[in-house]
């Protein structure tokens, strides 16, 4: 198998983004990357797509809601965009791949909700299949709280979705959600396509879990990559159709670029990415 490309999350550095959008994809081009995981994008994508062309650099895939018909801010909750405005702005930008990267936690708690948001992917396949583009899932942790049959609700949403959607496995978030990343890797088979590579110390108990204690990302123990206890390189090495190794921090434990430099040296020299 080609080892797969390596990219970044840009939420990573959404507030550098934010200030700098050129300045930070150059920086990340500096450091030797040629792709990344672009997201919000649906209301600017030919600034973006300008902004990557100028750095060098490709988004193969991106996040944004495809499950949702509101997404919560703090000025209130707000309509999603439609899956062809999402779809188009992908195709401007150059994507591929589509992700929708959260679906809150009382939408998994139930078989009838989980049926709700298989059937809703699927549709979403069929409409990016008319853009020549795929879709797929990010998990968190709360996809893990609920088990039907003895599967948990990730699980089960798998088996409903059809065979086109794909899947970006958050190894970090799996662990969170108390599951073995490397076995879970290995039961996605080829339908897992990019991992997201992301270390640290996972917390005590699933943050997602109703009655869980609020929490922020900045309450979160992540690491570089290779300094914390997420299992990424034996889950890296268990893939078996994996395109691309996706550095993220919800959390970055000092200087973001000093960071995702730190986590592309783990998988450049580890020999796990490209």
């Amino acid at each position: 198998m080609a080892l797969p490309r390596a990219s970044v999350q840009l939420y990573t550095l959404a507030d550098e983004f934010a200030a700098d959008m050129q300045g930070s994809l150059e920086r990340l081009a500096a450091i030797g990357l040629r792709n990344v995981e672009a997201f919000d994008f649906v209301r600017r994508p030919e600034e973006i797509r300008a902004a990557l062309d100028a750095a060098g650099l490709a988004s193969p895939t991106g996040h944004a809601p495809l499950l949702s018909d509101t997404l919560w801010t703090p000025d209130g909750s707000i309509p999603t965009p439609k899956p062809e405005v999402v779809l188009e702005a992908a195709a401007t930008i150059g994507m591929t791949t589509v992700i929708d990267p959260f679906v809150p936690v009382e939408r998994w708690l139930t078989e009838d909700g989980v049926q709700d948001l298989a059937d809703r992917i699927n549709a979403a396949a069929e409409v990016a299949a008319g853009f020549g583009l795929t879709v797929g899932y990010h998990n968190h942790a709360q996809e893990f709280i609920a088990s039907f049959d003895g599967r948990t609700a990730y699980e089960r949403f798998v088996e409903l979705t059809d065979e086109r959607v794909v899947l970006e496995l958050d190894l970090f978030w799996a662990l969170t959600g108390g599951q073995d990343p490397v076995a879970l890797t290995r039961r996605l088979g080829d339908r897992l396509i990019a991992q997201h590579v992301k270390d640290g110390v996972a917390p005590e108990s699933n943050p997602f879990a109703p009655g869980a204690p609020a929490f922020g990302s900045d309450s979160l123990d992540q690491r570089r990559a290779g300094e914390g206890d997420v299992p990424l390189a034996d889950a890296l090495r268990a893939a078996t159709a994996l395109q691309y190794a996706v550095i993220e921090y919800d959390h970055a434990p000092g200087d973001v670029f000093e960071d995702v430099a730190a986590s592309y040296a783990f998988l450049i020299e580890g020999g796990f990415a490209e």
